[in-house]
């Protein structure tokens, strides 16, 4: 599927080139100036899951995280040894493939009246630029796509990215609800054309940025927080989730990932987690080690082991035809969990954040009795321990998200403490492409991995 998918891309990428031939008689017939609607969603969506989603940015916040772990020596990713040039594919991928992509998408389906393909556009575009801030915090937007006008754009604030990233939601929300007759089908491939359920993503993304304003609006955030949440996700049915088929090039990225070339594993951390809690989703998230049968993951700084001697993720995550989970009907949950909390206290939050945990351990085929076993000793919410555990189960239900990254950094939940041979406080932000730097010098750019970004105040 990958192949037929970057296929197309090389058409789309020529489409927005603006090339002009000399005579009109030497077109190509090969290489269109335009193309349906329906070409450009495909590739685009498949981008945005492997790598807005899963590529080599997530896959570094989740070292961060402590989720997984390379069985390698330091110095490395996992003891927060990074360069410039690493993160050069990223930027290239959230720019050229998806952003210009989603922009000339929803252009053309407002010129052509293809609204709902405008509006999911909008909604791709949110995700995709809500990402990227997240990581480098200023990035380009506003004056980013001019072409040859402006090569070298100056950045936005991320404030006013928050801004924009609740623009185009709002904008995609309402381009769906204008109804046209065009819908999309199996070129849609997270809700194949479900346009309502398309809205409801739309609301739960709203709830997701506003609530990563926390830190800088506080109950205003948990308000907004709230009000969005009554138009989002109503049950598992309506994740945010990518369907992989699992042949040949056309795996899940996190298969991938995990395959034994990259050396990666779980991390003692995460797995320690749930073995400490007795948590019945071990079994279901970690695979026990090949050599041993024991749940074991890599700490790092410790000397290299054997591959079977640590634990991997399940097929359910790591599997070749595993979904991937973009956004999902839990985190909704804990987001009305912990913007109950912020407004109304740990009672009153009590009942969202059970919820969470049952509607994740359900999508994992958890039986009725273990979860009631489980939500029994994890016990009551109270004024002091709610953000915590709220926290800690969301961190298990966005298990290999990028979110759990931005989790941490607003609340310090889970509490992590900085890996053995560490060579600085636990990062905080991403650095800026190489790539970037030599050929669109900002002042953001000196940025440190341990700077914080805009939202992210002590």
């Amino acid at each position: 599927m990958k192949n037929y998918i970057w296929g197309l891309f090389a058409v789309i990428l020529f489409t927005g080139s603006g090339c002009k031939k000399f005579l009109d008689v030497n077109k190509n017939p090969n290489n269109p100036e335009d193309v349906q609607e329906s070409l450009i969603l495909s590739p685009v969506e498949v981008a945005i899951s492997d790598f807005i989603s899963a590529g080599n940015a997530p896959i570094i916040t989740q070292n961060y995280v402590q989720a997984i772990a390379a069985n390698q020596p330091n110095p490395n990713i996992g003891n927060y040894q990074l360069f410039n040039i690493d993160l050069d594919g990223d930027w290239f991928n959230v720019y050229v493939t998806c952003l210009n992509n989603l922009r000339i998408l929803s252009n053309k389906g407002e010129k052509d009246s293809s609204y709902n393909y405008a509006g999911i556009a909008k909604i791709l575009s949110a995700y995709t630029l809500g990402t990227a801030t997240d990581l480098w915090g200023d990035i380009p937007y506003s004056k980013g796509f001019t072409g040859i006008d402006n090569l070298t754009p100056a950045y936005d604030k991320q404030e006013d990215i928050y801004k924009t990233i609740q623009s185009l939601l709002s904008a995609g929300i309402a381009d769906i609800a204008k109804n046209s007759i065009i819908v999309p089908g199996t070129d849609d491939f997270f809700y194949e054309g479900d346009m309502s359920k398309w809205t409801k993503l739309a609301y739960v993304l709203k709830a997701r940025y506003f609530m990563h304003l926390s830190k800088v609006q506080g109950s205003v955030a948990a308000d907004s927080v709230l009000e969005a949440l009554n138009n989002g996700m109503e049950s598992n049915d309506d994740d945010f989730a990518f369907k992989y088929k699992g042949t040949s090039g056309a795996e899940n990225p996190w298969f991938t990932t995990f395959g034994q070339v990259t050396t990666y594993v779980m991390n003692a951390t995460f797995v320690d987690w749930l073995k400490d809690r007795n948590d019945p989703r071990l079994s279901k998230i970690v695979k026990p080690a090949d050599s041993t049968g024991l749940y074991t993951g890599r700490t790092i700084g410790t000397p290299t082991g054997i591959l079977h001697d640590y634990s991997y993720p399940t097929a359910f995550y790591a599997g070749a035809s595993a979904d991937n989970y973009l956004v999902n009907y839990s985190e909704a949950l804990f987001l009305k969990a912990e913007a109950t909390l912020m407004k109304s206290g740990a009672t009153s939050a009590q009942p969202f954040y059970q919820e969470g945990i049952i509607s994740h351990m359900q999508k994992l085929s958890v039986t009725q009795a273990n979860i009631n076993t489980y939500l029994t000793t994890r016990g009551t919410l109270t004024t002091g321990n709610a953000l915590q555990l709220i926290m800690e189960e969301k961190n298990v239900a966005d298990f290999l998200n990028a979110e759990n990254f931005v989790d941490w950094r607003r609340t310090g939940f889970p509490t992590l403490t900085k890996v053995d041979g560490a060579i600085s406080e636990i990062p905080r932000r991403l650095l800026y492409p190489q790539s970037e730097i030599l050929t669109n010098e900002q002042p953001q750019q000196t940025a440190k991995l341990t700077d914080r970004i805009w939202w992210d105040v002590q």
